[in-house]
């Protein structure tokens, strides 16, 4: 058990370097590596116990679709096609979030409809003005959405503390980076575009990290992963 915890452990340390090689270079390689070190992570430990969870599903799916996502995002070159394409898939990927934590809780309504308001306030106000395409204002509104409903949802999650809150602080990550991106693509603000990657990254660690430590404590004890 100690062995193949460290290995895991090893394996998150090489997921941080290649967040560190996406930041500091512009190979997709690099920049996809942490949320595809996610997916080797979780399919290791899922195909190392009896029992698979199905939950664990909805993230490797989610990982997935944002690295395609990415994909089309580092290669828009100015096409909003590419950029509709790329907030389209990483819809899908907060589908994987949200049903992952709806498969572990609820909802909590009252936080989410504190960020939900924060957020169409900040679109309509700030945001809005500046669309000149019909397509991509729809399609950036419902992304907002779904960005919401997920950290509420995570927000919501019936499980152990430090195995919610590392998922609560990944959700928090995207939702950052995500915000951060508005400013530069539709408000050309660009102060703070050196934070967009590092975040980006972080989420992905903080998700993998919080479902490994789930696996840990289903394995020590099967009851001590939840409240």
């Amino acid at each position: 058990m100690w062995l193949r915890k460290n290995w895991v452990y090893g394996l998150l340390l090489v997921s941080c370097i290649l967040a560190i090689l996406g930041v500091t270079t512009s190979n997709f390689l690099y920049k996809s590596g942490t949320a595809g070190m996610g997916i080797i992570i979780l399919m290791m430990l899922q195909f190392q116990k009896d029992k698979i969870f199905k939950d664990i599903w909805m993230i490797i799916a989610a990982f997935l679709f944002s690295i395609i996502g990415d994909w089309f995002l580092s290669n828009m070159n100015g096409d909003s096609m590419m950029f509709v394409k790329g907030i389209a898939l990483f819809f899908l990927a907060h589908v994987g979030y949200l049903a992952y934590a709806l498969m572990n809780g609820r909802v909590q309504w009252a936080f989410t409809g504190v960020v939900l308001a924060a957020y169409l306030i900040f679109f309509f106000v700030m945001l809005y003005p500046t669309f000149t395409d019909i397509i991509l204002m729809i399609a950036s509104l419902i992304y907002l959405l779904i960005s919401c409903f997920s950290l509420g949802a995570s927000v919501g999650m019936k499980v152990n503390g430090v195995v919610k809150w590392s998922y609560v602080f990944g959700i928090i990550m995207i939702l950052f980076s995500d915000t951060i991106i508005s400013f530069k693509e539709f408000m050309d603000y660009h102060t703070f575009d050196f934070l967009i990657t590092p975040t980006y990254y972080l989420a992905h660690i903080c998700i993998t990290f919080s479902l490994m430590k789930r696996f840990e404590m289903q394995e020590e004890s099967p009851k001590s992963v939840m409240n």
